[in-house]
């Protein structure tokens, strides 16, 4: 399998539960960020969340968190992940906008509800994640009020294929570990979602805010 093409920096992974324990003092050596799910719905907490952005913080990671949407009130969605997340000074934030096959998916309209209160609250918008299932969704249409979203691509293959509705991918999720270009691991987390930031180390600092 190929190496993920030289596009940028390749020092951002993101994490949830299902990447069990991990060490990321280890991680630390080769990555400079982490973005970790915080919630999902108008409920749910990864319960590895606390604790994962405590271990990044401790080892010098910049630190992100994202929502994983589903088809229920955009608005409710984003205050139970901001007050989840609560300091967000200096964190990356996002809505994971992808097919949820546990349940509900989120729609458009909700997603535009998600962040724009996201951004009310904050005074930014948040970063939207997404693949396939937003390339359905707009096809070719440039959406007004998600288009000001920074664009986190999610696709495993060789070549990053940004939907119309952006100009550039921001990062890219080239693969989940398994699928999609090397490499695939992380020393300290081993096999997981690795992303590459569109931009040099000392540009990925300062979209981080530090």
């Amino acid at each position: 399998m190929a190496d993920v093409p030289n596009k940028g920096t390749n020092k951002v992974v993101d994490l949830s539960h299902h990447n069990g324990n991990v060490n990321l003092t280890k991680a630390a050596e080769s990555l400079i960020g982490v973005i970790q799910k915080a919630t999902q719905g108008e409920s749910f907490v990864d319960p590895t969340f606390k604790k994962n952005r405590q271990k990044a913080l401790d080892a010098g990671l910049l630190f992100g968190a994202y929502h994983f949407g589903t088809g229920a009130s955009g608005v409710s969605q984003a205050q139970h992940f901001l007050e989840t997340v609560g300091d967000i000074e200096k964190t990356v934030l996002v809505l994971d906008f992808e097919d949820n096959h546990a349940g509900t998916s989120m729609t458009l309209e909700e997603a535009r509800a998600f962040v724009t209160h996201i951004k009310g609250q904050t005074g930014r918008f948040p970063g939207l994640y997404s693949g396939h299932t937003i390339k359905q969704a707009l096809g070719t249409s440039v959406d007004p009020v998600l288009s000001q979203c920074w664009f986190w691509l999610a696709q495993y293959g060789p070549t990053p294929v940004v939907p119309p509705c952006w100009k550039k991918w921001t990062m890219w999720q080239y693969t989940d570990g398994a699928l999609g270009p090397t490499p695939h691991e992380v020393p300290g987390i081993g096999r997981c979602d690795r992303d590459l930031f569109n931009g040099a180390d000392k540009d990925l600092k300062a979209f981080w805010g530090t």
